[in-house]
C-alpha cells in the first residue's frame, strides 16, 4: 500500500485548478474581486484528495505498538521471514488498515484489539508482495459472535464462518477470527478466505479468476483450477474438500494454504504454487517478493485493484 499515488495526487491537482478557475472565470465576469471565490473549490477539493495521503504519512511516522508487533511475530508465520525493511512496511500496512477500516460488533461482539489486528494482517500479508494494489470492496468489517445463514441469523442451518460482499461488508464470525491465527499452520484462517474472495470479484461475480489475472491467461488459470478441483474431490489433494465446491471457493482454500503451508503446496502442487507466487509476487516460504512471474504462470495485471459494480457475496 503507498502513502501516496502518483497518479492521484496529479488528478486532484488538475480537478482543483479546473474547478477552481472555471468559476474564478465566471466570477470574474460579474465583479473583478469574485474571481477570488475559485480559491474555495480549489481548498476543498484539495483538502478532501489529499487528506487520506496525509494520514498515511502521518501514520507511517508512528510506530506500531511493541504488543502488536509481538502478536505479529507469534501468529503470522509470513511476518518473522522478512527483513527489515519488508517488516516496517507491513507494520505500516496494519496501520493503514486499521486507521482506514470500520470494525463493529454485532449481537454484544466486542470488537477488541485482537481482533482488529487479527483483520487488519491477513490484508497486509495479501499485499505485502504488490505495494501498489489496494484490498478491493467495502471497508467495513462486522464480526458475528456465531455461525449464520443465508440470512445472516443464528439457527440451525448457520453454516457460515465468513461472508465476502462486493458492495457489503466484509462478515466474520469472532470464534473464527481467532481460531484463525490461533494454529498459523493449518491452513484454515477465514481471514485469508474472505479478503481472498475480494480479488474475485468482477462484472458477473465470483468465478474464481482472480481479476488482476490477465485475460490472456484467464484460460490458462481456469484449466489449472479444473484439474485441481479434480483432485480434491477424488482425496488427492492437500487442500480442503470445501476447495471443491466452486472455483471461487477453491480459489480462496487455496489462499489459505499458499500462506500457511508454502513448503507443502510447492511439494505437492508446485503448478498452482508457481501461479499463486506470480499472483502475489510473494514466496511465503522466505518471505522474499518475486520481481517478475515465471513465464509459464499466468500473468497479472499491475494496476490498481477497483471495486466492481455488481453486488455479490460469497460464504465460508
Amino acid at each position: 500500500m503507498r502513502i501516496v499515488r502518483r497518479s492521484s495526487v496529479l488528478a486532484t491537482i488538475v480537478l482543483a485548478l479546473v474547478v477552481g478557475g472555471a468559476v474564478a472565470m465566471v466570477g470574474l465576469q460579474v465583479r473583478p474581486w469574485w474571481g477570488l471565490l475559485g480559491i474555495v473549490p480549489t481548498t476543498i477539493i484539495l483538502g478532501v484528495g489529499l487528506w487520506q495521503p496525509f494520514r498515511r504519512w502521518r501514520l507511517a511516522r508512528t510506530a506500531l505498538p511493541a504488543d502488536a508487533r509481538a502478536w505479529l511475530r507469534t501468529h503470522v508465520p509470513l511476518y518473522p521471514r522478512l527483513d527489515a525493511d519488508a517488516r516496517d512496511r507491513f507494520e505500516r500496512d496494519v496501520q493503514f488498515i486499521l486507521d482506514e477500516y470500520s470494525f463493529e460488533g454485532v449481537q454484544g461482539v466486542v470488537v477488541t484489539d485482537v481482533l482488529r489486528l487479527s483483520v487488519a494482517a491477513g490484508a497486509a500479508v495479501l499485499l505485502h508482495g504488490r505495494p501498489d494494489w489496494e484490498l478491493p470492496g467495502s471497508r467495513s468489517v462486522l464480526f458475528y459472535p456465531h455461525r449464520f445463514n443465508d440470512e445472516y441469523y443464528d439457527s440451525a442451518d448457520a453454516a457460515y464462518d465468513g461472508m465476502a460482499h462486493q458492495q457489503g461488508p466484509i462478515i466474520l464470525t469472532a470464534p473464527s477470527v481467532k481460531d484463525s491465527w490461533a494454529d498459523s499452520g493449518d491452513a484454515d484462517n477465514v481471514v485469508l478466505h474472505e479478503l481472498a474472495h475480494l480479488f474475485d470479484f468482477d462484472n458477473e461475480g465470483a468465478d474464481g479468476v482472480p481479476s488482476l489475472v490477465a485475460p490472456a491467461s484467464a484460460g490458462n488459470w481456469q484449466s489449472l483450477v479444473r484439474r485441481e478441483m479434480k483432485r480434491v474431490r477424488r482425496g488427492r489433494s492437500i487442500l480442503r474438500p470445501y476447495a471443491a465446491e466452486a472455483p471461487s471457493e477453491f480459489f480462496a482454500v487455496a489462499v489459505e494454504t499458499f500462506f500457511e503451508q508454502p513448503h507443502r503446496m510447492a511439494r505437492r502442487h508446485e503448478e498452482l504454487f508457481t501461479a499463486l507466487v506470480a499472483f502475489f509476487h510473494l514466496d511465503p516460504r522466505t518471505g522474499h517478493r518475486t520481481a517478475t512471474p515465471q513465464s509459464d504462470a499466468p500473468t497479472v495485471e499491475t494496476d490498481q485493484v477497483t471495486g466492481p459494480d455488481a453486488d455479490t457475496d460469497v460464504s465460508r
